[in-house]
Parts: structure tokens; C-alpha cells; sequence
């Protein structure tokens, strides 16, 4: 009627999303995130060259720039194709392997998306921040796989002789793969801050279960440092070591979180 106030009308509520619902929308995050590794690929293409003489083979040659930072009496290591095809894949999982490297913040974005709906408005608005600590955290990992385990690791294999009679010459396609799986578990390795972060929001961890465990967990450290590292005890204190630490800083995270919930809950 005229000169009645409109009535306001009430707000339409988001239906929940259903099981289905939730796999689909997991099955297209995970495709953009692929999008996002295949757009590093891409961008590894165009910079293949620079890409495996430099980066990739950089830690192969004896002038490599860390061994004259840590004083070390390197050597060249020498290498072979032993199969057919061994180039052709070489050459493949270069691109992939530092595709997923470059594309991994964007994979890392998209998961924490399909995750946010779950969480507070607050956290909502930090899917940014999330994503971006995520990425930062996984390329340190690489970089310290890169710079210290692999250099390690490389002069380790090269030197060690059974009897002068025997010459060390690496297959090119093993060399590949064992420097892109050192590097990309330290990547891996290094989200354990925010594996600790995510169990914490969801009640499933805390600081107390984790100090209850910490011999273990060092334990365990020394146990993954002796599994991607040589039979060296100085390379698997180079990696166990930095594993401690993290859990360490994942214990503080956790009690941030725990004291934060005790908090809203009182």
C-alpha cells in the first residue's frame, strides 16, 4: 500500500555444499593447479638451456660457487647416457620437475582455496598470506636441498672409490633424478610448519602431544636425514638438523593456535 515502508526482504543463505559438490570443487581446484605446474613447464621451456648447464649441472662442476664457499677440495663428476632414450626423458623430467617448482605456489593457492570455506572470515581474508608462507616455505626447502644437500651429497658419491682401478662416471638420467627428488623432498619437508599450523586449527594437534613426542621426533629426523643423504654423517646432520629446528618452530606454532582457541572458547 502507499506510504507504508518497504518491507526488507530476508537474506538468502548459501545452500551447504554436498559430498559430490565438495569433490567436484576439489577436482577443479586440482586442475588449476596443475594449470599452474604446466604453466611452469612452459616457462622452463623457454629457458631449458640456462636451466641444465647452469642450475642443474651447476653443482656437477668443481667451480661450483658453494664449494669455494665451504672450502671444499670438489671434482668434476663425469657422465653418461647408457640407454637410448636416456636424454629424451632427461631432458622431459628436467621440464617437469622445474615446472612443479615454479608452479607450486599456484598449486599451493588453489589448495588453500578449496580449504577456505572451513574457516573463520578472518583467516578467509589471509588466504594470500597462507598461500604465499606455504610457497616461501616450500621454495627454502628447495633452495637448502639445492645448496646443501645436493653439493653434499654429489661430492660424497664422486670421491668415494672401492679401488683406484675403478672410475666414477654417473648416468645422466640417474644424476637427474636423484637431484630432483633430494630437492623437491626438502621442498615437501619444509610445509611441516604448515601441516602443524592446519592440524592445530583443527583441534587434531597441540603443543603438549608434540613435547610428549619430541625425542621421537628428532629421532625420526636423524632417521629421514640418513635415508636422503649418503651414508655421510655429516650430511645427514645437515639435513637432520634444520628438521629439528622446524619442528621446534612447529611446536610454537601449535601453542599459538592452542592458546588462541583456549582463548575464543572462554
Amino acid at each position: 500500500m502507499d506510504g507504508e515502508p518497504p518491507v526488507a526482504k530476508a537474506p538468502v543463505m548459501k545452500a551447504e555444499m554436498s559430498f559430490l559438490d565438495h569433490l567436484e570443487e576439489l577436482r577443479w581446484r586440482i586442475i588449476k593447479g596443475l594449470g599452474g605446474i604446466l604453466f611452469g613447464v612452459a616457462v622452463s621451456a623457454f629457458f631449458t638451456g640456462f636451466l641444465i648447464d647452469t642450475v642443474l649441472l651447476g653443482p656437477a662442476k668443481a667451480d661450483f660457487f658453494i664449494y669455494r664457499w665451504m672450502g671444499v677440495d670438489a671434482v668434476d663428476l663425469v657422465f653418461q647416457s647408457r640407454t637410448l632414450s636416456g636424454q629424451f626423458f632427461t631432458y622431459w623430467g628436467v621440464l617437469f620437475a622445474t615446472g612443479f617448482i615454479i608452479g607450486a605456489p599456484i598449486f599451493f593457492y588453489q589448495l588453500w582455496k578449496f580449504i577456505e570455506p572451513a574457516l573463520e572470515i578472518r583467516e578467509r581474508r589471509n588466504a594470500w598470506g597462507i598461500s604465499g608462507f606455504m610457497s616461501g616455505m616450500f621454495l627454502l626447502g628447495v633452495t637448502f636441498g639445492y645448496l646443501v644437500l645436493t653439493p653434499a651429497a654429489l661430492q660424497f658419491f664422486a670421491q668415494f672409490q672401492i679401488s683406484d682401478l675403478v672410475k666414477n662416471e654417473f648416468d645422466v638420467n640417474t644424476y637427474f633424478t636423484s637431484v630432483a627428488m633430494w630437492v623437491i623432498a626438502c621442498g615437501i619437508i619444509f610445509e611441516i610448519p604448515f601441516v602443524t599450523y592446519a592440524l592445530s586449527k583443527l583441534g587434531l594437534l597441540t603443543p603438549d602431544l608434540m613435547r610428549r613426542y619430541r625425542r621421537l621426533a628428532i629421532l625420526i629426523c636423524f632417521v629421514v636425514g640418513a635415508i636422503l643423504t649418503p651414508p655421510d654423517p655429516i650430511s645427514q646432520t645437515l639435513v637432520a638438523l634444520p628438521l629439528v629446528l622446524l619442528y621446534e618452530i612447529s611446536i610454537w606454532i601449535s601453542a599459538v593456535i592452542h592458546r588462541n582457541r583456549q582463548r575464543a572458547l572462554a
